[in-house]
């Protein structure tokens, strides 16, 4: 666990930080701009991911492990996401032949 945070500790937090606030920015675009559900699956991806890696920047910075904890806390619960999300997606594309989210108006009674 030293080495591991000590290897961390040589890249300066700021950078941490910019790299984590460009890959939300990314996620945060790509939910807001694009209407095709995998991709949006893969924003709010990226968007967790994000925040995993400033946590454990700042857990290895602190010297705390309880940020890794929450890393692993929220892998558990993009893991679970995914299934959900994508199986719902896959039951969506058998009726419509789409993963477009414009045409779900289609599925209302």
């Amino acid at each position: 666990m030293e080495a591991v945070s000590e290897t961390m500790r040589t890249v300066p937090l700021n950078w941490y930080l910019y790299l984590s606030t460009v890959l939300f920015s990314i996620g945060v675009a790509g939910v807001l701009l694009r209407r095709n559900a995998i991709v949006i699956f893969m924003s709010i991806e990226l968007m967790l991911n994000s925040v995993n890696l400033l946590l454990a920047a700042f857990s290895a910075y602190s010297n705390n492990p309880t940020g890794q904890v929450f890393v692993f806390f929220i892998m558990v619960v993009a893991a679970a996401e995914v299934a959900v999300g994508l199986a719902i997606l896959v039951m969506i594309y058998r009726n419509s032949k789409t993963t477009d989210i414009n045409s779900l108006n289609n599925l209302k009674w």
